[in-house]
């Protein structure tokens, strides 16, 4: 069920029922937290969230486990940071594919070209051209510290 005229939300929709009927306890429950944090977001917007946005909210979900990973772990709960790493995993079949060094590279240099930035302050620019292009595709706290070690030079 994963056509072009299927959107990203739709998919999420339709593997929870298939995760329901196999009985994937952990995947059915990472999926709900997902349908239900879309969900939140078209409420809070009063809007239907499409393909990039539904991306964004996946990708702070990710955020979120990341940074309870790290919680986790300084407090020798391995369990737990284990039970995040694996909704990470669940949430990456729905993302992009990453971006590797050499294509995140190449868009951070045509970016930096295509806005003339020259300093520091041109930053936001830089990080506006960019977004479109890599959302969902690459982790956008290190770029945003990749590009400000480049302007910073």
């Amino acid at each position: 069920m994963t056509g072009p005229s299927v959107s990203l939300k739709e998919r999420v929709q339709a593997d929870v029922k298939v995760a329901m009927k196999s009985g994937d306890k952990n995947r059915l429950g990472t999926l709900r937290l997902m349908v239900a944090a879309i969900k939140q977001r078209e409420i809070d917007e009063r809007t239907q969230l499409d393909d990039s946005e539904t991306i964004a909210v996946l990708e702070k979900m990710v955020k979120q486990r990341r940074e309870s990973i790290a919680h986790y772990e300084r407090a020798n709960r391995q369990d737990l940071a284990d039970a995040e790493k694996a909704e990470i995993g669940v949430l990456h079949n729905y993302l992009p594919q990453p971006l590797t060094d050499s294509e995140l590279a190449s868009l951070i240099d045509a970016a930096m070209s295509e806005t003339a930035a020259s300093g520091i302050s041109d930053m936001g620019k830089v990080m506006a051209a960019l977004r479109p292009k890599i959302q969902g595709r690459a982790d956008m706290a290190a770029v945003s510290s990749s590009v400000r070690r480049l302007l910073d030079r």
